[in-house]
């Protein structure tokens, strides 16, 4: 679902796609095994969409987060609000 490269330049597009998920009733999952850039406004999206679906009890799942995505996060010191954590490899 995540496109190779997640920065500022795509957040309109990102936002878009994360609203029309907020409500859907089942868990979403988030393939971001192709994301090869990520930038904090990016990270800030997905970080409000996990956040957002949790406090209304609803899940929120990782498929294979790539690495550059990892790294970032983990660097920004946000893997845990992005519930990396539990992700699928």
């Amino acid at each position: 679902m995540l496109q190779d490269c997640c920065t500022l330049a795509e957040a309109d597009g990102l936002r878009d796609t994360l609203c029309a998920l907020a409500a859907y009733p089942e868990p979403v999952i988030l393939d971001a095994a192709a994301v090869q850039r990520v930038d904090t406004a990016a990270l800030q999206l997905l970080a409000a969409f996990v956040r957002d679906r949790r406090l209304a009890g609803r899940t929120v799942r990782w498929q294979t987060p790539s690495p550059a995505l990892e790294a970032a996060a983990r660097l920004l010191g946000m893997d845990s609000m992005l519930q990396l954590d539990g992700a699928a490899r």
